[in-house]
């Protein structure tokens, strides 16, 4: 019974994606990220549980994928198209506003745009497939791993609603930014580039330095910029990852 205890959390990971895939599609984006979150929580704990119980097994390393599939795949994908789809409804109306003869094919024009967010999840895919057959990610990963893209995506909604300043609503409501950032986040995810892994083998300093600088600096610049560190984190992590080698 103790050895499906990893397979019952991560378990519990595809089911808070299943629920955060619901709340994104009905444009409850809050809702879906902190089900998301809480996804990528039982995510982290679902490898140690398994490493403390010795009960690592095929089944749960598959298991393990396709409940990423969804909480880091499915959900930050969903999640940038409605951001572009609400920002290319924005323009819509402004051109609306205006109400040229060209308002209706405006409106068509730009209807298939927000689909683009969906490269996230394909990429994310692509990346999930790398890993399980990748045996130069067993201690560290090469390309950015899921659960820290989805992060960095779904910080975006938190932002937004939480620490909208008028500049941030105009720069996260600009589709072609967030298409931007859509590309950014397919070429992170497969890129060749060596980043350290946060699994400790063991608690003293010398051997996981760089994991207990990390952690400092991104819980500093999380008590001070609260949602805005999140993409912060994640641009230290890489430039520790390219700065910091082992």
């Amino acid at each position: 019974m103790l050895k499906q205890i990893p397979n019952a959390i991560t378990s519990l990971n595809l089911l808070s994606g299943c629920v955060a895939v619901m709340f994104a599609l009905s444009g409850d984006l809050i809702s879906a990220t902190i089900f998301a979150f809480i996804g990528i929580f039982f995510d982290f704990f679902d490898g140690l549980a398994a490493r403390l119980l010795k009960a690592q097994s095929d089944v749960g390393l598959q298991l393990d994928s396709l409940a990423d599939m969804v909480t880091s795949g499915l959900v930050p994908g969903l999640v940038m198209v409605k951001l572009i789809e609400k920002a290319t409804n924005s323009k819509a109306i402004r051109a609306a506003s205006e109400i040229t003869d060209s308002m209706e094919w405006n409106v068509i024009k730009v209807s298939f745009m927000p689909l683009i967010g969906l490269l996230i999840t394909v990429a994310s895919a692509y990346r999930l497939a790398k890993f399980n057959v990748d045996t130069r990610q067993t201690t560290g990963f090469i390309g950015l791993p899921t659960p820290a893209n989805t992060l960095l995506i779904l910080s975006l909604p938190l932002i937004l609603h939480y620490q909208g300043t008028t500049t941030i609503q105009e720069l996260l409501g600009n589709e072609w930014l967030l298409i931007g950032l859509t590309i950014l986040s397919c070429i992170l995810l497969n890129m060749e580039l060596r980043l350290f892994g946060l699994k400790f083998k063991s608690w003293d300093f010398k051997s996981n330095a760089k994991r207990y600088i990390f952690l400092l600096i991104s819980l500093i610049l999380l008590l001070v910029f609260q949602f805005l560190a999140i993409p912060i984190v994640i641009l230290v992590y890489l430039l520790m990852s390219l700065i910091w080698k082992d």
